[in-house]
């Protein structure tokens, strides 16, 4: 499954994106991405919020990636180091090939 963002993950609506990839993602997938190739900012909130989304990922056994994240964004993530605990991809096509293996 892949699911795509865009605009803003903040304090405002980050829990709006939880609910809302929570209904989206079914208990019994097995491999999902997260393509943010359209999102403009991500706050602390919103990092907590795809953190918890990962760690109910892992308890179903589901692989996850997120891909095609823009610079400003990607440097949060390699500051918070949330990109040693999700895998990162440059593109879809290769978060989609490594959810796939």
């Amino acid at each position: 499954m892949i699911v795509a963002v865009d605009g803003r993950i903040d304090g405002s609506n980050s829990q709006e994106f939880q609910d809302g990839f929570e209904k989206t993602v079914g208990d019994d997938e097995r491999a999902v991405v997260l393509d943010m190739g359209k999102l403009t900012y991500i706050s602390s909130s919103g990092l907590r919020a795809t953190l918890l989304l990962a760690r109910r990922l892992q308890r179903q056994q589901a692989k996850f990636a997120i891909c095609s994240l823009s610079p400003s964004i990607k440097e949060v993530f390699e500051i918070s180091g949330f990109d040693r605990i999700i895998q990162v991809h440059a593109s879809r096509e290769e978060a989609i090939q490594a959810v796939s293996a």
